[in-house]
């Protein structure tokens, strides 16, 4: 088995195994790309360290201490964690001189080198730190994947997947990225929109029944933002036969909606796909596009880790 195909750019050595694995894959076979690779996933495990202990050392609000919100969090940092490591002048250049060092057989404490009799020792117990304090995250992680997932986004994903990922094949709209916004729109299928006896609309994207709507509909309070905002208003919401007709709408929506077009173009990027999804008057609140990135993030890894 190659380097390249034991990680991809975008992946994430999540337990110690993995380091140990990557470490002796980059020994093997010497090569500069290897040995970068290896420091790169070395600093996203110490990035990933270094956002839980700021989360822990925040002042809680109490409103999002759930299980499921705590793993979603954790799984987002994982996020940016991978996108910020790498960077040039980063601490993977400190890992990389290390690695480098020790697969071309050098004695990193040789008293001929005080810079590296510095340094090393200081990023080996890092590396040590970060990989057992992992193992410890992921270990309570799989725990509440396994006895939660009467976590609400995790029940969310499990329960729309499959028709998600049907109008997802058709639409060219990742499941992830619909999954997220059905999760935001419905406080993931804790407040989808309901008739007034209490009959589900099965609307999870809070699409509205404009003058050429010939379905059914269903009329509720919500929240508009103007000029930066909230007012409550009553509006009329589209309503469906099933949830699969509700993921069907939406990509219907997207796709031939000329507003939307520039949201089609970014399929591959979450926070872009928002962003324009925002621009285009998705929706009036001002953080939108930040509020649905995070979704979309959840809903992704929920997929990875209950799949």
């Amino acid at each position: 088995m190659s380097y390249s195909s034991l990680v991809s750019s975008n992946a994430l050595a999540a337990d110690s195994r993995s380091l140990d694995t990557l470490k002796l894959k980059a020994g093997q076979e010497k090569s500069p790309a290897a040995i970068k690779e290896a420091a790169k996933q070395f600093e996203s495990l110490f990035m990933r360290e270094l956002l839980k202990s700021m989360r822990q050392a925040t002042m809680k609000s109490g409103l999002n201490d759930s299980a499921g919100e705590k793993l979603s969090t954790d799984m987002l940092d994982q996020q940016f964690a991978v996108k910020m490591s790498g960077q040039p002048g980063g601490l993977s250049a400190l890992i990389e001189k290390q690695l480098s060092h020790q697969t071309a057989g050098t004695d990193v404490d040789d008293p001929a080198s005080p810079a590296k009799r510095s340094t090393a020792p200081a990023i080996n117990h890092l590396l040590h730190r970060t990989a057992a304090s992992t193992n410890a995250t992921n270990a309570t992680n799989a725990t509440t994947v396994t006895k939660t997932t009467g976590a609400p986004a995790g029940d969310f994903v499990q329960q729309h997947e499959d028709a998600a990922e049907r109008v997802a094949t058709e639409s060219g709209i990742p499941a992830s990225f619909m999954l997220g916004q059905a999760g935001h729109e419905t406080g993931w299928g804790r407040h989808e929109i309901r008739s007034r006896g209490g009959a589900p609309s099965h609307n999870l994207f809070g699409i509205k029944a404009s003058s050429d709507w010939k379905g059914r509909t269903v009329d509720v309070t919500t929240t508009e933002y103007v000029n930066g905002k909230p007012h409550k208003t009553v509006a009329r919401f589209r309503a469906y036969d099933s949830y699969d007709d509700s993921f069907r709408d939406y990509a219907k929506l997207i796709n031939d909606n000329p507003r939307y077009a520039k949201a089609r173009e970014k399929t591959a990027n979450a926070q872009a796909y928002a962003l324009e999804l925002k621009r285009a008057g998705y929706a009036t609140d001002p953080a939108y596009a930040t509020k649905l990135s995070r979704a979309i993030a959840s809903a992704a890894q929920w997929q990875q880790q209950t799949s």
